[in-house]
């Protein structure tokens, strides 16, 4: 499983232009560089396999405000483990993957604009409704076999249209053309529901959780 957390890490960090990954004893260590996550903790350990001591390790070694760990398994369970100072996502996030397969392109849904671009090795593509306002987007990161599909979304106003389904499937299939044969995502809640519909497999939950204790220490 280890495999499957690496290879979201290795595109992760190509998709969100930060640090290569810092292998720790533990897991990863990565470098965003942003006022609200600066740097981030992930372990590689998953489901049963969490263990309570590494968590409050890694946990209780983090000072600096602005600071994220990343633990695949239930929010419920790792935010009994972190000590104070550190916010809980409530809801867990879900690490996904699916095999990818060549698939004919998907049909523009009527009405909206597509386009499609690659810069910086992550490709992401785009519609635009009617008036030209954005409607849905994706991005997508291939690192050799595999490939991370990020920041999926979909405009308020344009819900429920298939929307998120044609940026999913257009991604999939530009990952196999760039020679990716599984994908890997961090989905939420809100999207899982997408996934699921298109063959994705759920590998665990994810926990979110960020220190906001200050800049010199817990409180």
């Amino acid at each position: 499983m280890d495999g499957t957390v690496r290879a979201w890490i290795d595109g992760w960090v190509v998709s969100r232009g930060a640090s290569p990954p810092l292998v720790e004893p533990w897991g990863y260590t990565i470098d965003v560089g942003t006022a609200e996550q600066v740097t981030r903790h992930v372990l590689h350990s998953v489901n049963d396999d969490v263990e309570e001591r590494t968590v409050r390790k890694v946990a209780d070694a983090v000072t600096g405000a602005g600071v994220w760990l990343k633990v695949f398994e239930d929010p419920a369970t790792v935010g009994g483990w972190l000590g104070e100072g550190w916010w809980v996502a409530p809801d867990p996030g879900w690490l996904m993957s699916v095999p990818l397969t060549a698939t004919e392109p998907p049909a523009v849904p009527d009405g909206y604009r597509v386009r499609v671009w690659t810069r910086g090795g992550v490709t992401r593509v785009l519609l635009a409704a009617p008036d030209g306002s954005w409607a849905a987007r994706g991005q997508l990161a291939p690192t050799g076999r595999t490939a991370v599909v990020d920041q999926v979304a979909t405009s308020p106003a344009h819900q429920r249209r298939g929307l998120g389904s044609f940026v999913m499937r257009a991604l999939a299939r530009e990952a196999v053309a760039q020679g990716a044969e599984r994908g890997v995502l961090a989905g939420t809640p809100d999207g899982r529901a997408l996934y699921e519909a298109l063959g994705w497999r759920v590998e665990a939950p994810l926990t979110s959780a960020k220190f906001v204790g200050g800049a010199t220490g817990r409180p």
